[in-house]
């Protein structure tokens, strides 16, 4: 009995070490972390938007994205965030849209897509992606330079070559993964259209 006594008292001493020594790693670490996910955040927004002078965060546009996607069939992709772009005077240029396509073929795809008032898409930067190597990881490749300085309501993507200002090649072998950005670019255009009053609908 004192021998399971004394095994229990040092199991419960290592315990409480552990996790005052990981509580003491997360508090040191925390800060730098969220400097560079800030960091990072901020790179890829003036990726999307080169003229803008700062970005504000729309509240509540996470709550209000939801029932519009779903609404429009698009319930594979989720809004994460939406900042005004706005210029040195304060004006407001357009939008950032951090989006989450939940269809990729190894897991979730980030990114964010720069639109102007008008609808144009100044193009997307992606964050996170784990795709195929060889083929839907390309999509940095093969799909990001699609997407810059085009205007259309609606994407939708070909094997066969595009055709049209609304046309995007897909990667060789990874429909999947072509099909899962453009869908989520749709549903951030669909949120900007419908929510945000913007673009060529309200032309």
């Amino acid at each position: 009995m004192k021998s399971m006594l004394k095994d229990a008292a040092i199991l419960f001493a290592i315990t409480v070490i552990a996790g005052a020594i990981l509580g003491f790693v997360y508090d040191v670490t925390k800060e730098p972390i969220a400097e560079q996910e800030a960091k990072a955040k901020r790179e890829a927004c003036q990726e999307v938007f080169a003229d803008a002078a700062e970005f504000e965060t729309m509240t509540g546009s996470e709550d209000a994205s939801y029932a519009v996607l779903l609404e429009n069939g698009y319930d594979k992709a989720s809004i994460e965030e939406v900042m005004a772009a706005k210029g040195s005077a304060g004006e407001e240029l357009g939008y950032v849209i951090i989006m989450t396509s939940h269809d990729g073929y190894n897991g979730d795809i980030r990114f964010s897509m720069g639109i102007r008032m008008d609808g144009m898409l100044n193009g997307i930067s992606l964050l996170s992606i784990s795709e195929t190597p060889g083929l839907g990881m390309r999509a940095e490749e093969v799909l990001k330079p699609q997407f810059t300085e085009k205007q259309a309501p609606v994407f939708s993507y070909t094997k066969t070559g595009a055709a049209s200002e609304d046309q995007i090649d897909a990667i060789s072998g990874a429909t999947i993964t072509t099909n899962a950005v453009v869908d989520a670019v749709n549903a951030g255009l669909c949120y900007f259209q419908n929510v945000l009053g913007g673009g060529m609908n309200n032309e």
